[in-house]
């Protein structure tokens, strides 16, 4: 229930009745207001912080709004949700740039899942992916958030650096696109979730040559033969 309602509803309840005033100031100031995108960045970097030091099931919007010198309420009008806050601060953690097209198939894709890893990888992956994701189970309009900021993007540029491989004729022209970003990403995402295993400097680097054991030419293997063995 919101503060006013309860105030409201509780005419007798002085800490309902002050919540609601102040909050209802505090809406009156902000309209009209021209979003400060300072007061956002600074939102999203407490969030940040916040996601590092006691993790997703300890992150509340009001201990972001105190980290970020900030209300509530101002939270809430640029993010509906704490989960949405938490999307967003995700994303820009994973960046947007697409996967690096240095002429080399496998440097391309080490590159790309690298920056999965950089994101997810150790202890704020493991407090942060798996309970965010058993929320979105319930919520498809989250899951859909979740899946065009985070999932779409990062896949899309991985499924370019690709179609470059098979341009060069680095990789079959057979191949099953879907499938290759399934392996290539899915180790990352597994030993996030599960914390079994590390997600370490190497992982990109093996997952992507196992990957093209299976997926690449003899063109690439001649090429990496002569590049590493010469």
């Amino acid at each position: 229930m919101l503060p006013i309602l309860a105030a409201m509803a509780n005419p007798g309840n002085t800490s309902a009745r002050t919540e609601a005033r102040t909050e209802a100031r505090t809406e009156a100031r902000a309209a009209g207001r021209p979003r400060d995108a300072r007061l956002d960045t600074a939102i999203l970097s407490a969030t940040r912080e916040l996601l590092a030091e006691v993790g997703y099931p300890g992150l509340t919007l009001e201990g972001v709004a105190a980290r970020a010198g900030t209300t509530k309420p101002a939270i809430r009008r640029r993010w509906a949700s704490r989960q949405l806050l938490v999307i967003t601060a995700l994303g820009e953690i994973m960046g947007t740039a697409p996967t690096p097209d240095t002429g080399c198939t496998h440097c391309d894709l080490i590159l790309g899942i690298e920056t999965i890893g950089q994101a997810f990888g150790g202890a704020f992956g493991r407090r942060t992916l798996p309970a965010l994701i058993a929320d979105l189970a319930g919520d498809p309009e989250l899951d859909r958030v979740f899946a065009d900021t985070l999932f779409h993007p990062r896949r899309a540029t991985t499924r370019a650096a690709l179609l470059r491989g098979i341009e060069r004729g680095d990789l079959r022209e057979d191949a099953d696109l879907d499938l290759l970003l399934d392996l290539l990403a899915a180790t990352t995402y597994h030993r996030v979730l599960f914390g079994h295993l590390p997600v370490d400097d190497r992982l990109a680097h093996d997952v992507v040559m196992t990957v093209l054991d299976g997926a690449a030419t003899p063109r690439w293997r001649e090429h990496y033969r002569q590049r590493h063995d010469g």
